[in-house]
């Protein structure tokens, strides 16, 4: 193994609150009652990304004004969402610093500083998206593939576990998840052609549990949804974190597409486990069901959305009325699910945005395709575009307002095949081409007629009824959207953009309240947290994290 190096930097030995209390696992399973914390990436291992907080409302919210900034010394993209504990937040500047701050002030603790393989291989940059704790350790997953532990007392490192092969492709972005004495993560680089796995780890070591493949291979039932050997090439990359659910005891988690990403004529067969949701055991990893969102995927739209956990009342097919555990789901297909989430059974399925590639579903909620709808040579146009009707960023739900709140891309692309190149290890397999083409400009008779006068395209916060999948009302941005959403018990809606705008909407309406330009791409989730006796609302842009709170006079 090439050697690591890992270097310390104390800038302050003490807390001004003294000691965080530790992080038990009990803490993160009730997490929703300690709204002035934000204990996971999704503020609660449910995913719901709301906030109990209500002392920035309706009536104040425009009395928010900027109280601190945290500069990064990296220009990567900062998409991590920050952990609060007890008044320390815990963030990581790309691609693997772990930083500890007063969360009152932005007064630097100590930074844990890791320097990632060159070996490291991504396709969409040097991200991190964020941490999971539990006692006094804060984990990481690097982008290199290792899990590391650090001590949240003085960034120490602790352990330090080789999770896959860097060289061979593979890379950890995301936040992992707690789930009693394991730290969840999976694998991307799913354009390198690796086999997506996820894998759990025990707290205390470092050493691997389980292991759960996302492209099935021998033994198991579902093989040959996948032609030949392609399975050990068939991507399922994990990239974006998963979600718990405490009285099922179960893992869900959401998969990425598969490989060779726009041609499907070497893995043919439905390419299970890719773009579906798994429901796993948390004790062994063993599979309890699926869903596949896109069957058999040659648009690339990868299902690693946040798996978001509700209870409410559902209608059934027969008239009848009960409460049930569902997920709610906006993929980057651009549509809208509703799942059973201790069965999987398929509930409802709607589109968000305008969708070409299927129309409807059969009986037990799979897609009906629409015949032709595939990458060509000629280039086939397909709604909606690589990018997704939603992709990594943050939905939100309130139970208050009982709408789902959807970070929406509208657009579309033109996908062409791109002949496969054999597999060689670490490098860049079968990855298609996508772009959009103004008629007549490079094209004449039956080719002009697969495409259209592109639409600029433009981004939105779109909030759904999900007990129909109809919009409620929207928020046109100019520009598209990376920010994943908060909301709040005073019925605010947090978000930004690629503008470099970060806003609050009125959560049942969809009314602008207020906004400030940062200066930099919101590609990340907001939070809200208390520190000092006052609530906080905090967001990164650009390689900045910014801190807002209401004057003092508006408290």
């Amino acid at each position: 193994m090439t050697p690591r190096i890992s270097r310390l930097f104390l800038v302050c030995l003490s807390f001004p609150y003294g000691l965080p209390a530790q992080v038990t696992f009990d803490r993160l399973v009730n997490a929703e009652k300690e709204p002035g914390n934000w204990l996971t990436y999704s503020g609660a291992l449910s995913g719901v990304r709301h906030s109990r907080l209500h002392n920035i409302n309706l009536q104040n919210v425009l009395g928010l004004e900027l109280q601190w900034v945290y500069q990064a010394r990296s220009l990567e993209k900062f998409e991590a969402t920050p952990l609060v504990v007890d008044g320390i937040l815990y963030t990581v500047q790309a691609p693997n610093d772990v930083v500890a701050l007063d969360a009152a002030t932005g007064r630097v603790f100590w930074t844990y500083s890791y320097t990632p393989s060159k070996e490291a291989r991504l396709c969409c940059g040097r991200i991190n998206r964020g941490l999971a704790i539990l006692g006094d350790t804060l984990f990481m997953a690097t982008i290199d593939a290792h899990l590391v532990a650090i001590d949240a007392k003085n960034g120490k490192p602790l352990w330090d576990t080789v999770v896959a092969k860097a060289e061979a492709g593979y890379a950890m972005t995301h936040a992992p998840l707690i789930v009693k004495d394991k730290v969840i993560v999976g694998t991307a680089g799913g354009e390198y052609g690796i086999r997506g796995f996820l894998a759990a780890f025990n707290v205390n070591t470092g050493r691997e549990v389980w292991r759960f493949y996302t492209t099935a291979g021998p033994g198991d039932p579902n093989q040959m949804t996948w032609a030949g050997d392609s399975w050990k090439t068939g991507g399922g990359s994990i990239w974006v974190t998963g979600s718990y659910d405490p009285s099922l005891d179960l893992i869900y988690w959401g998969t990425g597409n598969p490989g060779p990403s726009h041609n499907g004529e070497t893995r043919e067969g439905d390419n299970l486990y890719t773009d579906s949701v798994v429901a796993l055991d948390s004790s062994t990893g063993k599979l309890k069901w699926f869903y596949q969102f896109s069957p058999h995927d040659e648009f690339d739209y990868d299902s690693v959305q946040i798996p978001v956990l509700a209870d409410m009342p559902w209608r059934d097919r027969n008239g009848t009325t009960r409460q049930r555990k569902v997920i709610l789901w906006a993929n980057r297909n651009g549509l809208f699910y509703v799942l059973d989430r201790a069965t999987g059974e398929f509930l409802l399925g709607k589109p968000f945005v305008e969708v070409t590639w299927m129309d409807g579903f059969d009986e037990k909620g799979r897609p009906l395709k629409i015949q032709g709808k595939a990458p060509s040579k000629e280039g086939t146009l397909v709604f909606p575009g690589n990018q997704g009707g939603t992709n990594w960023y943050s939905p939100s739900y309130s139970a208050r307002t009982g709408l789902f709140y959807i970070p929406s891309w509208v657009g579309y692309s033109t996908t062409f095949v791109k002949a496969d190149t054999e597999y060689v290890e670490g490098q860049v397999f079968g990855v298609g081409l996508q772009r959009s083409v103004i008629p007549g400009s490079n094209l004449n008779g039956r080719a002009a007629q697969n495409f259209r006068r592109p639409d600029e395209g433009f981004g939105a916060i779109r909030a759904v009824d999900p007990t129909t999948g109809k919009r409620k009302w929207e928020y046109k941005m100019n520009d598209v959207t990376d920010a994943g959403i908060l909301t709040t018990d005073s019925d605010l809606l947090f978000s930004g953009g690629r503008e470099g705008y970060f806003f609050a909407l009125n959560a049942r309406t969809g009314a602008l309240l207020w906004k400030a330009s940062l200066g930099g791409v919101v590609a990340s989730g907001p939070i809200s947290y208390t520190a000092g006796g006052r609530q906080f609302v905090a967001v990164s842009a650009g390689s900045s994290l910014y801190t807002f709170a209401l004057r003092e006079r508006n408290r």
